[in-house]
């Protein structure tokens, strides 16, 4: 009798085990979002202007809103660590945005940067902060 109970009990659990891997959300290792500090829109800081930039990855979108009294876009993402990379010749070269790597090197990828729809023509740490201008980091491969 003993013997027979354990051994439903022991299949229950083996039951309840599957069950549980059943229900836990498969993560794709090579989803970019996965390392992301923020997963939703955000504000930072306070200061006299606004910039809000989207940061755009597959399909996925967060907006952050800076609240900044700095003078360019990318002055304001650095106030609050959202974004990062290597000073080089031309200028910032972006490799990471939101905690989320792009790295030319390893994979060929990199972060876009958009003024209006428009690729930008000068580095984010240079482009002054435009009330109203819609700004856009994307990952692109």
């Amino acid at each position: 009798m003993k013997k027979s109970i354990r051994s439903v009990l022991a299949v229950l659990l083996a039951l309840l085990c599957l069950l549980s891997l059943a229900a836990c959300k498969k993560t794709d290792a090579n989803d970019p979002w996965k390392d992301a500090a923020y997963t939703k829109d955000t504000t930072f800081g306070e200061g006299a202007k606004t910039v809000a930039v989207d940061v755009v990855v597959g399909e996925h979108k967060v907006t952050f809103t800076v609240k900044t009294d700095a003078e360019t876009v990318g002055g304001a993402l650095m106030e609050h660590g959202l974004i990062d990379g290597d000073q080089g010749e031309f200028g910032l070269y972006m490799k990471v945005v939101n905690g989320i790597t792009a790295d030319y090197d390893v994979d060929q990828s990199y972060w876009a940067f958009y003024i209006d729809g428009e690729y930008a023509m000068t580095g984010i740490e240079v482009t002054d902060i435009t009330e109203g201008a819609a700004y856009k980091l994307e990952y692109t491969k």
